[in-house]
């Protein structure tokens, strides 16, 4: 088991190199500022649907705030991804320059690019936290279970991808995402774990990311170098 945990455990050993210091402040600022202006925008609705006056109204304010605390806390793991995608470059440089410095320079995407991918990866972990969601209500208990996995497949899968993009065109990325499934899923399980624990979420973007360069790098020794160099 250690053995599957070792690219989370250096990902989080690694947080007090300098770099990964100052991204995963200003990941942290905006993955903040997102979750403030997510509850202000889910007590600013329920408020102006509101009908209710009196103790009725009372009970209602009390519901929308737990309501609205709920909804921004779900909503955090796919805007918190999307954070990380904005800083992929930095923190997998400063993960290489400690550990694998013998790897040839990456290149890196395009900022617009970049941005497009974050989004992208924001609005499928939405999706899948949407029909987790559902599963939970249907069927409770178990709902939560098939939720926490669709959220792990989605993180693990999403920011393994993003990072292994760097290296080779999308389709080498997804083969080799195909040849480490259950590498990827033990991060991403993890991960959507810290994603419903308040301010351990906010280590996500940085730690996500950081955790996903070890697992590449651990899967690129499988592979002729041929396959994914471009």
């Amino acid at each position: 088991m250690r053995d599957l945990l070792e690219p989370l455990l250096r990902a989080i050993g690694q947080l007090d190199d300098r770099v990964m210091v100052g991204v995963l402040v200003q990941s942290v600022l905006l993955s903040l500022a997102c979750f403030v202006a997510l509850y202000a925008g889910a007590i600013a609705a329920v408020h102006h649907f509101e009908t209710f006056s009196g103790w009725l109204g009372w009970v209602a304010d009390v519901v929308a705030t737990v309501g609205a605390a709920l909804a921004a806390l779900w909503l955090f793991l796919p805007i918190a991804a999307a954070i990380g995608s904005l800083f992929f470059d930095r923190i997998a440089e400063a993960v290489e320059r400690r550990w694998y410095p013998t790897l040839p320079p990456a290149r890196p995407a395009a900022m617009t690019a970049q941005i497009w991918d974050g989004i992208a990866l924001g609005g499928r972990i939405l999706v899948f936290n949407l029909l987790a969601l559902v599963l939970a209500l249907i069927i409770p208990g178990v709902g939560l279970i098939l939720g926490w996995a669709i959220a792990a497949y989605a993180m693990g899968r999403g920011l393994f991808v993003g990072v292994a993009m760097r290296r080779m065109p999308r389709m080498a990325a997804e083969a080799l995402y195909m040849r480490n499934r259950l590498l990827v899923l033990v991060q991403g399980a993890a991960l959507a774990f810290a994603g419903s624990v308040p301010f351990l979420n906010l280590l996500i973007p940085v730690v996500g990311v950081a955790a996903m360069v070890h697992v590449l790098d651990r899967a690129l020794l499988r592979v002729s170098p041929a396959q994914w160099r471009g």
